[in-house]
């Protein structure tokens, strides 16, 4: 299956059915009235998150969806039926934005979350509606109203715990590769990665999901590269791990270029909490390694961690740092929930 993380989409929801222009007429009767019924409201344009969807590519080829029209209404004092819905289906992490791609409508976060995007027209009143002392056979019904319309963008964003950044050949997809069981594509060229990935990461008895997201270039803000739009597929996560290819003759040119990049495209990457990693270690000698690790954390400004995905050193070591960033995070979260929950409540 492709991978699209954006669509422009058109939505209409459905125009409200027609009140009904009708009167009451049986033998020996003889002041039957109006009964005109109501019509019905048009369908509504719905976003609903489920689950077992993790690309937008069904939006690639169907573009249009419409709300159904409420029905008529009918004499005797008929209403008509409202218009059937039309239901967007959109994995978890999807943004709804307007036309602009810059107001957002809704962010679906959990599965079962539903947003009505546009309401239906409601359905005209029939002639019953109006009749009154004064007007007793009133001969007039009002119409439905019409739908509403607007075109939309739906851009997915990944839901991590924690992701991975750096150059390309930094070694990214080889270590999502050894810590999870997500097969990533790996060879020994540039850009290997071209759609984001996802892992299951287990250790110590807790679980994390890890993105791998595209390499990035100096100039990736300006389109360079594959540009830096998957850097959406991290804004979510509770911590970076940052790789350096060690066998890199200037780390610290390699840290500043993606550090420059996460500037320059905000959402407040640059202020995640992020763990430097030395990678490809088991390429280098000693001395090399001790040269390339102080110069890299000359340019950092703190302490950084020596790893090989390959053969395994320092791994273990990085996944304890990352799930305990992202315990702190969740338990931080889940006080917050609490907090909310119970404000206001008095015995």
């Amino acid at each position: 299956m492709k991978f699209l993380d954006e669509a422009k989409i058109y939505v209409r929801s459905g125009d409200g059915g027609a009140g009904s222009v009708s009167f009451r007429r049986e033998k020996n009767l003889e002041f039957g009235g109006p009964n005109g019924g109501d019509g019905g409201r048009g369908g509504s344009v719905i976003v609903e998150c489920v689950d077992g969807l993790n690309t937008l590519i069904d939006y690639r080829y169907m573009q249009h969806f419409k709300g159904k029209t409420g029905t008529h209404g009918m004499g005797q004092n008929k209403s008509g039926a409202n218009g059937e819905d039309s239901l967007i289906k959109v994995p978890v992490g999807t943004q709804v934005f307007e036309e602009d791609n810059e107001t957002l409508l809704a962010d679906m976060t959990r599965v079962g979350q539903r947003i009505v995007i546009l309401t239906g027209g409601n359905g005209g009143f029939g002639n019953s509606h109006f009749k009154s002392p004064t007007n007793r056979a009133p001969r007039h019904a009002n119409p439905g109203l019409e739908g509403q319309e607007m075109w939309i963008w739906l851009r997915l964003k990944l839901i991590a715990d924690a992701g991975l950044v750096g150059l390309p050949n930094a070694g990214k997809s080889t270590f999502l590769a050894a810590v999870s069981n997500a097969k990533p594509k790996i060879a020994d060229y540039p850009f290997t990665t071209l759609n984001p990935n996802l892992g299951m990461v287990e250790t110590d008895g807790h679980s994390f999901v890890l993105a791998d997201i595209p390499g990035l270039i100096e100039g990736a803000h300006e389109g360079a590269g594959l540009g830096d739009r998957f850097l959406g597929h991290v804004e979510r996560t509770n911590i970076l791990l940052h790789l350096v290819d060690g066998t890199n003759e200037d780390v610290a040119s390699a840290y500043r270029t993606i550090k420059g990049e996460l500037e320059a495209y905000g959402q407040g990457l640059v202020d995640k909490p992020t763990i430097v990693a030395l990678n490809k270690c088991d390429a280098l000698t000693p001395d090399v390694l001790d040269a390339r690790k102080a110069e890299l954390e000359a340019a950092c400004g703190h302490e950084v961690v020596t790893l090989s995905g390959v053969s395994g050193s320092g791994v273990r070591e990085v996944l304890h740092m990352l799930l305990k960033e992202i315990n702190a995070r969740r338990a931080a979260r889940k006080v917050v929930q609490e907090d909310a929950s119970t404000e206001g409540w008095s015995p």
